[in-house]
Formats: structure tokens, C-alpha cells, sequence
């Protein structure tokens, strides 16, 4: 049996395993992109240099953002009360043997009032688990 020579080995055609590299590479820069943008930036969180930091992020999470003026939004998407409030209680229908988490990312400035509109809302779809976020540290 002979022996085949070596640049057999060597050759190959790669061009398929750069494309899916290449693939890979733009759905991870799309979907980082994508996940930035839902974050609103103009919302100035309160300080709690003393509250444990979020360590595992649960992916069926909803964030509801309100800010200074107490407009209540979802990855940048308006809502008012009566809207969050079927938005949630859809969500928890959808998922019926999973507990649905619910961050509130309230502005420093913004009202207790609007928050609490946030609270009811929650409440009456059924969600229960509710998280504040803060800052630990300014910049973070």
C-alpha cells in the first residue's frame, strides 16, 4: 500500500469553512447591535452601591423602561398603561408553567407615581417577580 504524498494532505478547498466564519461573525455583530439598541440610554438610573449585582440574566426577562416625564416604554417602544398591562398579561399567558421576571429601569427623576402605574400593571397580569435596577457605581 503506498503512501500518499504529502501536499495531498494539505490541499483542500476551505473557501465553505471561511464563509461560515464569516456568517458567524456578522450574526454575532448583528445581534450585539440589536441588544444595545433596546437599551435607552437618556434613562438616569438611581444609585445602590449596596444591592447585589445581577448575575445570571434570565433571557425571558422584560425590561420596562420609565423615564424623567414618566412615559413608559419596552426596548424603546411607547406603551401606555392599558397596553403594558395586555402586553404582560399576553406574555404570561404564553408561558404558563415559567415565571416571567420584570426589571423596572425607572429614571432618577421620574415620578413614584409612574412606577407604581408599572407595578399595577404587573399585578394585575399575574407577575411577581419584579427587580429595580440601579447603578453600583456611577459610569457602570
Amino acid at each position: 500500500m503506498r503512501k500518499p504524498p504529502e501536499d495531498e494532505y494539505l490541499s483542500g478547498n476551505l473557501t465553505a469553512m471561511i464563509d461560515v466564519v464569516f456568517q458567524l461573525i456578522i450574526f454575532f455583530v448583528v445581534t450585539n447591535n440589536l441588544q444595545a439598541k433596546s437599551i435607552d440610554e437618556r434613562i438616569n438610573l438611581a444609585m445602590a452601591p449596596h444591592g447585589d449585582a445581577l448575575k445570571v440574566k434570565d433571557p425571558l426577562t422584560v425590561n420596562i423602561d420609565v423615564d424623567s416625564k414618566g412615559h413608559i416604554s419596552i426596548a424603546r417602544y411607547p406603551f401606555s398603561v392599558a397596553d403594558l398591562s395586555r402586553v404582560l398579561r399576553k406574555t404570561v399567558l404564553d408561558n404558563k408553567d415559567v415565571v416571567v421576571p420584570v426589571v423596572i429601569r425607572g429614571d432618577a427623576d421620574s415620578h413614584h407615581a409612574a412606577i407604581r402605574e408599572v407595578l399595577n400593571a404587573c399585578g394585575k397580569a399575574g407577575i411577581y417577580k419584579i427587580k429595580f435596577a440601579a447603578l453600583k457605581e456611577r459610569g457602570r
